[in-house]
């Protein structure tokens, strides 16, 4: 029978930080997500006026943007919105939490 064996401190600390890395880490994706889904909201909202209204008004715009290269303008702008805005959230809390780690070790 194998013997279970007690944690050592370091063992049990090193665990400790790593499961409080993993927390701080989802909690940040999450941030992200959040901020990332306004941004493609506002950007959608912020596209699609202009992108429509253009359809009816502009002869060019008329013949030649069909309802999927409608579409096609609009998610892409939403969807690099949600990218763009989603890693530079998760950038700046990670960069606020290396801060204020060198923080509290000095």
């Amino acid at each position: 029978m194998a013997k279970i064996m007690a944690q050592s401190p370091i063992e049990r600390n090193g665990l400790a930080a790593l499961d409080q890395k993993l927390a701080m880490a989802k909690r940040y994706s999450h941030e992200g997500v959040v901020a990332g889904a306004k941004a493609a909201v506002v950007a959608s909202i912020a596209t699609a006026i202009p992108t429509l209204a253009s359809v009816r008004m502009l002869p060019w715009a008329r013949a030649n943007l069909n309802p999927t290269a409608q579409a096609l303008i609009i998610s892409t702008v939403a969807g690099a919105a949600y990218f763009i805005v989603a890693d530079k959230t998760v950038l700046a809390s990670a960069r606020r939490n290396s801060f204020n780690q060198g923080n509290i070790s000095h």
